[in-house]
């Protein structure tokens, strides 16, 4: 299959969808929808929703209200990263090549805009309209799925963790630590999600997991080595700024070149696990190689 195909017609179709579900900027509070949509809509690979919708095509069977899944779990990595960049925590300038929500909006705005985008998330995943068809007790394992990925023992326990080991001299247990939380998990939760919605059984739910979390480090490692190698033209932002913040990556313990073949090896082990599964899977496994060759 032709990935690069695959992965530009699913984002068109998730975009639209973002697009549409998102308050428009005229509605009342203006400036918290303008904030929220300046972020929400301002590009990216979309692979977290994009890798729900992979996995429910993985499992074959219908899956209600997927694009509505798989569109929650963007309002949650748009919201994780206008907060991240605050002054408070990151102190970032840019992001996908745009001044950050805060240097355009404000401080104050960009928090709210993070928080309403995270209220949102588990509001169009609730809604009757927008998940017709979904058996309740589904829609409900839906919601603590996302819940878990994004919350204190997932993405934002990972957050946490990644603040306190600024400057410290940590070993790499920790930092594999910091990172099957802070990315890991809401990739996690994205496959996961995908797979409960066409209805998984625990076998191929298992097997989906372990897929998950071998992709989620092989990402982290490959943002790291990106931070590093790739240019502000080519990342959006700018580069080389974990090193400035006092931030232990994987090229810091293992090189660029050994960080590179620890993201191959995990690549290899996520593909591995997809074998009891036909070419419906094929999306996962071409986004499981794409994780580690793309330049972004």
């Amino acid at each position: 299959m032709n990935i690069a195909e695959y992965l530009e017609q699913q984002r068109l179709d998730v975009d639209q969808f973002l697009d549409l579900i998102a308050p428009t900027a005229v509605t009342p509070p203006t400036t918290l929808h303008e904030s929220l949509r300046y972020s929400l809509l301002a590009g990216g690979k979309r692979i977290r929703p994009i890798l729900a919708i992979a996995a429910a095509e993985a499992i074959g069977a219908a899956a209600p209200g997927l694009m509505p899944v798989a569109c929650s779990l963007e309002f949650i990595h748009t919201y994780s990263l206008i907060h991240d960049d605050l002054p408070s925590m990151d102190n970032d300038d840019f992001r996908r090549g745009k001044p950050t929500n805060h240097k355009v909006y404000g401080e104050a705005m960009a928090i709210l805009a993070g928080d309403a985008l995270l209220t949102m998330a588990f509001d169009i995943i609730s809604r009757p309209d927008l998940m017709k068809g979904c058996d309740p007790v589904r829609q409900v394992r839906l919601v603590q799925e996302l819940a878990y990925g994004s919350g204190n023992r997932g993405m934002v326990g990972g957050q946490v963790f990644d603040i306190q080991a600024e400057n410290k001299n940590i070993d790499l247990d920790t930092l594999q630590t910091i990172h099957k939380h802070k990315t890991g998990m809401l990739i996690r939760a994205a496959v996961r999600m995908g797979a409960v919605a066409a209805g998984a059984t625990e076998r191929q739910l298992d097997d989906l997991t372990g897929y998950a979390e071998d992709i989620g480090l092989a990402f982290q490692i490959a943002d790291d080595v990106l931070n590093v190698t790739g240019t502000r033209e080519e990342l959006g932002k700018n580069p080389n700024t974990d090193a400035e913040r006092g931030k232990k990556t994987y090229p810091t313990f293992h090189g660029v070149e050994g960080a590179k073949k620890l993201a191959d090896d995990c690549v290899s082990r996520a593909i591995n696990r997809l074998s009891s599964f036909g070419p419906s899977a094929d999306p996962l496994r071409e986004i499981a190689r794409y994780i580690t060759a793309r330049k972004n």
